[in-house]
């Protein structure tokens, strides 16, 4: 797991390294966010991950003196790294990135570790910060316009979104429906992987990397090879997301056209 995770941040790492100062102030499809935005949110997130796992006391000190804004408690985290030149940022995500994989690292898998709304496991932890790099690395490369390809250990992020199926419900203020779904997910092998009961009349099937770009909010539905079967799946598409937080207005159909997503 932390392995998958480390590797993932490197695939990042490559896209921004040799960024020139004018790339990172380049907008992204994140209303008012440049690269340098992205980064520094990863950078903040990071942080944090590393102080859960590395102090626990200390993080549940630092998160109890948030207040009830998300937004504006992004804004908070994101500013110290911001006022940074590029280099700095970038050496600075690269310290926070390693303080969080070796804490992470230093646990049990199934060691619970302090977070924003309940402990998680280590390893779920570790799920998340895939997916925060696999959506924020997402805008970052469609800012420079490179097309990301992917291995199988996509497959973390995938079961990260089956464990948070409900998120875009909670997100919403709507009822959870009591319900299973079962996803049936394309790997970038090939291989399938299944969740949920075989016989559920509420299906979610598609490659993977669509599946990842839906549950991040990064491309809109009707763009994605996702499908699917039942009322209550159909709808699920329209609302799903694998954080916590505000949705944010996502992205419009035919918004990367030009890109072969």
């Amino acid at each position: 797991m932390i392995a998958d995770l480390a590797a993932d941040g490197d695939d990042l790492d490559r896209l921004v390294s040799d960024l020139d100062v004018a790339a990172w102030a380049l907008p992204t499809p994140a209303p008012g966010w440049t690269v340098a935005h992205q980064i520094a949110h990863l950078a903040a997130t990071f942080r944090m991950a590393g102080l859960a796992a590395a102090d626990p006391d200390q993080f549940v000190a630092m998160t109890g003196r948030l207040g009830a804004d998300f937004n504006a408690n992004v804004t908070a985290a994101l500013s110290g790294y911001l006022a940074e030149e590029p280099a700095e940022l970038l050496r600075r995500w690269r310290d926070e990135r390693a303080w969080a994989e070796k804490s992470l690292g230093a646990l049990p898998m199934n060691h619970l570790v302090p977070w924003l709304v309940r402990p998680l496991p280590a390893a779920v932890l570790a799920m998340a910060g895939m997916m925060e790099l696999f959506a924020h690395g997402q805008d970052v490369a469609d800012a420079l316009g490179v097309r990301r390809t992917f291995t199988d250990r996509i497959g973390q992020i995938v079961g990260f979104a089956v464990r948070t199926w409900d998120f875009g419900y909670q997100a919403r203020g709507l009822e959870t429906p009591d319900v299973e779904f079962r996803f049936e997910i394309t790997a970038p092998s090939g291989a399938l992987w299944e969740f949920g009961p075989a016989d559920s009349p509420e299906r979610v099937t598609g490659p993977a990397e669509d599946f990842c770009l839906l549950v991040t909010r990064r491309r809109h539905r009707d763009d994605l090879a996702v499908r699917a079967q039942g009322e209550i799946a159909t709808h699920w598409l329209e609302i799903a997301q694998a954080y916590r937080g505000p949705a944010g207005p996502g992205r419009e159909p035919g918004q990367f056209a030009d890109r072969a997503n």
